[in-house]
């Protein structure tokens, strides 16, 4: 899914909990980046039909808030990833992933591993039931 750097910001703004219509959105961003409301509207409504944001009606605006968190859609780009590169099952995203685990510290690590053993665990149970 590919996301300009707008979008990404517009994203970002929505991950902190926050629900908003058109124009909040566009004052928060006019002191930072300028632009237009038309072009956060616009923004609004692709981010909304890519899936990323909800929105209600409420008067004659729409109210926007984040449809997921920022996990779950770095979960979703790499379930992306993963799929467009299925004709080699598994080896280029691990060996990707291997690649881009050098950047990380050991404390990143070790979280990656109690993820990792809560994962077998988890599949462990399922398969003894």
């Amino acid at each position: 899914m590919q996301l300009g750097e707008l979008e990404k910001q517009v994203l970002q703004y929505f991950w902190k909990g926050r629900t908003a219509d058109a124009k909040s959105v566009h004052s928060h961003f006019e002191k930072r980046r300028g632009g237009t409301l038309n072009t956060i509207q616009s923004t609004l409504d692709r981010l909304y039909k890519k899936g990323l944001l909800r929105r209600e009606k409420q008067g004659h605006a729409f109210h926007y808030q984040a449809a997921m968190d920022r996990q779950a859609f770095i979960g979703k780009l790499i379930e992306g990833i993963g799929e467009d590169y299925s004709a080699d099952p598994g080896s280029t995203l691990i060996a990707a992933f291997s690649t881009f685990s050098e950047k990380l510290s050991d404390k990143q690590i070790e979280a990656l591993e109690k993820l990792i053993e809560a994962r077998r665990e988890a599949d462990a149970e399922q398969s003894d039931q």
